[in-house]
């Protein structure tokens, strides 16, 4: 039990220290809207920042913020507790079951860091000047940094509804990545466990 709980300490961290690694390095090196390319067009690394969700949705202006990020804050707590009992009963819960989990926690952790932090730390982010140490909003109010783009191709023109839109056009980052994954890996693989909780 103690080992499994050490395990997942380290991932969550582990995962928590990548995120904001890489989101650092590009809020203090790259202009708002500055895009590089990885794998040509298909893969790049293109900073924006987004006030509310993941993939760059927004909620309610001012006082959603602060709603999302209380919310987000009780989820996270709630994601520590489900852990911490389920980590107690190692016969019927098993490990994958608690890295998925410890996947989706990590990442809206990640997110939440820059929701609560980021305003008070960093001078704002513009096209034309690289953010530096500064305060750019109060507290629960920083903006969320997202890198990772992938626009894979841009539908026919014939294509209904979609025509002209690019196949996969949010930008996103590591921590909404962690959720995502997380999620699809315990649907795909311990829907059962779920099913009997």
């Amino acid at each position: 039990m103690k080992n499994r709980g050490r395990f997942l300490l380290i991932l969550g961290i582990l995962l928590v220290v990548i995120d904001q690694v890489i989101k650092v390095l590009v809020k203090t090196n790259m202009t708002l809207g500055e895009s590089i390319p990885v794998l040509g067009n298909w893969f790049q690394l293109l900073f924006v920042e987004n006030k509310g969700m993941a993939f760059g949705m927004a909620f309610g202006g001012v006082v959603g913020k602060y709603i999302l990020t209380a919310f987000r804050l009780v989820l996270f707590a709630a994601l520590c507790w489900w852990i911490s009992k389920l980590i107690k009963r190692p016969e019927t819960v098993p490990t994958g079951v608690l890295v998925g989990l410890t996947l989706i926690t990590a990442g809206a952790f990640g997110n939440i860091v820059d929701c609560l932090c980021y305003g008070l730390v960093f001078s704002e982010s513009t096209p034309s000047v690289v953010a530096s140490l500064g305060s750019y909003a109060p507290f629960m109010q920083g903006k969320v940094v997202d890198m990772f783009y992938f626009p894979l191709w841009t539908w026919p023109d014939w294509v209904p509804w979609l025509g002209g839109h690019i196949f996969f056009e949010p930008v996103f980052n590591f921590a909404d990545s962690c959720v995502t994954c997380g999620a699809i890996y315990l649907i795909l693989f311990h829907w059962k466990f779920f099913s009997k909780e």
